[in-house]
């Protein structure tokens, strides 16, 4: 008899958190151990329209939806895939999957959340390290509602296991030109005239310069600086949204990239940025990654606990040029990689996020010059950086699949279910 599983968690959010969700649940119902029901969240104000009820795998995520969360009887296993403060425990036993944390620490409300489960899986080595790492003291309580002396201490006492996000092999591989939707194909020659353009893929969060946690303002203002007046300049393609992909949302991002591009000379003749704003599916994506046009992706993001798009990528042997700090690291290396130095620095009050962001922690900033000098050399020496992309792809292709995912969360929950009673 197979285990009855609930799953909590965004399956239909258009975010990075849906996404994860939904690779998870294909590889618990690839294991075919369990009897799946799902209880469907939001994902902050993202659209929740992620599933094709057309597409035969979004039909089977579809199909284990409760259409009200009336269960009849104890889960043998819940799994709660959102944040650490939102974890719940409906189980027999209880598994809390979050996407790990940006910076170097998490808030008491994470570590009360995870030690409410059995079990925690995080994607990345250093969701890990920051997680059980930061330790709270514990005083005692006094009568006049003063602290008296330390008691003990605070932190993650329950399991953490590390299972990295697999990227869909299937779905993000190499294309030739001729395999690139030729509409689509069409459509980015058409937009974006450069020979060289580099991508960037990500939320444009709020913040300002410096502040926003992908550090979207200051890859423009680099970029505009590393080739300004010069005979040959490439493009930046922003694929990038702020909370939602209305037109509003996308004026916005217009303002904020005029802003920067106002700080310059009016008579310098700068790059072009081209916005790349709405809804793609995971094949137009694809296109993306595989346009000649496009060279290498580029991200200055202040700290990952994955980073699922630079995965993506690299699985198409585009060349990756990335923060050198956070949850990456697990498959972007120095050799088949590029990666920028800097330092880590406070979290500025502006990203504060209660209970997730907390102040005190930090986040790593890239050297602005380093930035400047890598974008240029790899401008100006591309077969440099398409064999190190080539590189990469090998490497990962082999280590972090979706299969290979299903696998390794396979063999985690083994481990922990092998002592948990079935129901009868």
């Amino acid at each position: 008899m197979k285990r009855l599983m609930l799953i909590t968690a965004p399956v239909t959010s258009r975010s990075g958190y849906g996404a994860h969700a939904r690779d998870l649940v294909w590889s618990f119902i690839q294991h075919d151990k369990y009897e799946i029901l799902i209880h469907d969240v939001p994902w902050g104000a993202c659209p929740r329209n992620a599933l094709d009820e057309n597409n035969p795998n979004d039909k089977k995520i579809l199909d284990l939806i409760l259409t009200s969360f009336n269960m009849k009887k104890q889960p043998d296993v819940y799994v709660d895939i959102r944040i650490p403060n939102e974890f719940e425990t409906f189980g027999k036993f209880n598994i809390g999957i979050t996407a790990g944390m940006e910076t170097t620490a998490i808030s008491q409300a994470w570590i009360d959340g995870c030690n409410k489960m059995d079990m925690v899986i995080v994607p990345s080595k250093h969701s890990k390290e920051t997680m059980v790492n930061t330790i709270y003291d514990k005083y005692k309580n006094l009568p006049d509602g003063k602290q008296g002396p330390k008691v003990g201490e605070l932190k993650v006492d329950k399991p953490v296991e590390v299972l990295f996000e697999g990227a869909n092999e299937d779905v993000y591989k190499p294309l030739s030109k001729d395999e690139i939707d030729s509409e689509f194909f069409d459509w980015l020659n058409d937009e974006v005239p450069e020979k060289f353009a580099y991508l960037f893929l990500g939320q444009w969060t709020k913040g300002g310069y410096g502040e926003d946690r992908k550090d979207i303002a200051k890859l423009v203002k680099i970029f505009y600086e590393s080739f300004a007046n010069k005979k040959k300049q490439p493009a930046l393609i922003l694929k990038t949204n702020g909370a939602t992909y209305s037109i509003i949302d996308k004026e916005e991002c217009l303002r904020k990239i005029k802003d920067l591009k106002s700080q310059f000379p009016s008579d310098w003749k700068l790059p072009n940025i081209y916005l790349l704003h709405g809804s793609l599916s995971d094949e137009e994506i694809n296109y993306l990654y595989n346009h000649p046009k496009v060279k290498a992706m580029v991200s200055l993001t202040h700290g990952e606990g994955f980073g699922r798009p630079l995965l993506e990528a690299s699985m198409v042997g585009l060349p990756v040029i990335a923060s050198g700090w956070s949850g990456h690291l697990d498959f972007l290396d120095k050799d088949s990689s590029v990666l920028i130095g800097g330092k880590l620095e406070q979290v500025p009050k502006s990203q504060i996020w209660k209970d997730i962001i907390i102040e005190g922690s930090q986040w790593f900033v890239v050297n602005e010059s380093d930035t400047y000098k890598i974008l240029n050399h790899i401008h100006e020496n591309p077969l440099e950086a398409s064999k190190k992309g080539e590189q990469l792809m090998e490497k990962n292709r082999e280590k972090f699949t979706l299969n290979k995912m299903t696998e390794k969360l396979d063999e985690i929950m083994e481990k922990y279910l092998k002592d948990v009673p079935q129901q009868v």
